[in-house]
């Protein structure tokens, strides 16, 4: 696998959308090519990153009952 090959999936093989054995000739060509495993290393920390900060926040309790309040409040008034 070239360089160009791996530019071209590598978000695909962080994912673990690429089948066996595209996978394993990721992972070999990484482990010969240190500028593919720097740049599989970067994409790879950008993408936890982005991940943890995009993670799901649970609201407060109390701004969920004032939200389930308004929505019946409002379904209650368009229904009449």
């Amino acid at each position: 696998m070239l360089c160009d090959d791996v530019k071209r999936v590598v978000y695909f093989f962080l994912d673990g959308a690429l089948g066996d054995v595209r996978s394993t000739e990721v992972r070999s060509h990484l482990s010969v090519c240190p500028e593919c495993g720097r740049r599989a290393a970067v994409h790879e920390r950008l993408r936890f990153f982005v991940r943890k900060r995009l993670a799901r926040v649970e609201a407060p309790a109390h701004l969920k009952r004032r939200l389930q309040r308004s929505i019946r409040a409002f379904a209650a008034e368009w229904s009449s």
